[in-house]
C-alpha cells in the first residue's frame, strides 16, 4: 500500500469515527438529557453547536479525502463493473444523508437557547439525532465492507 493511501485511509478513517462517534454520543447521551430536563439550555445549546462544527468540518474533510480515494484507487474505470465502487457510492448517498439529518438535529437543539427550554427542543431533535446515529453506523458497516472487499 502505497503512503498517500495509507495517509489518506487513515485521515478518512479518523474523521470517520470522530464524526459518527459524536452522533452517537448526542443521540444516546446529549438528548436524553434535555429530555429529563436534566440539562441547562445553554449546554444544550453548546453541545448542539459542538456537534454542528464537527458535522460541517468532517462532512467536508470527508468528502475531500473521500475524492483522493476515489483517485488514488482509481475507481473511476472500474466504476460499472466493481462492486466496491458501488459501496463507495453508498457511503456518498449516506453521508449526504448523515451530514443532513445531523444539520436538522442540531438547529432544533439549538432552539433551547432561543425558547429557555430544553424538553421540547431535545424531543423535536430526537428522531433527526436516532436517524442519524443509524446512518452513521450504516457508513461504518458500509466502510467495513469495502475495506474488507466483503463483495
Amino acid at each position: 500500500m502505497a503512503l498517500t493511501e495509507t495517509a489518506l485511509y487513515a485521515f478518512h478513517l479518523v474523521f470517520a469515527s470522530l464524526w459518527t462517534g459524536s452522533v452517537l454520543f448526542a443521540a444516546y447521551a446529549v438528548v436524553p438529557l434535555g429530555r429529563s430536563g436534566d440539562a441547562s439550555p445553554g449546554v444544550l445549546a453548546a453541545l448542539a453547536g459542538k456537534l454542528g462544527v464537527l458535522n460541517r468540518l468532517s462532512s467536508a474533510l470527508m468528502l475531500l479525502s473521500g475524492l483522493g480515494l476515489w483517485v488514488v484507487l482509481d475507481y473511476t474505470s472500474r466504476f460499472p463493473d466493481d462492486p466496491n465502487s458501488h459501496l463507495v457510492l453508498t457511503m456518498l448517498v449516506l453521508w449526504f444523508v448523515l451530514t443532513g439529518l445531523v444539520e436538522v438535529g442540531v438547529s432544533r437543539l439549538k432552539d433551547a437557547t432561543d425558547s429557555e427550554k430544553v424538553r421540547t427542543p431535545a424531543e423535536n431533535a430526537r428522531p433527526f439525532l436516532l436517524g442519524a446515529a443509524l446512518v452513521g453506523v450504516l457508513l461504518l458497516l458500509d466502510a467495513a465492507a469495502l475495506a474488507g472487499n466483503l463483495v
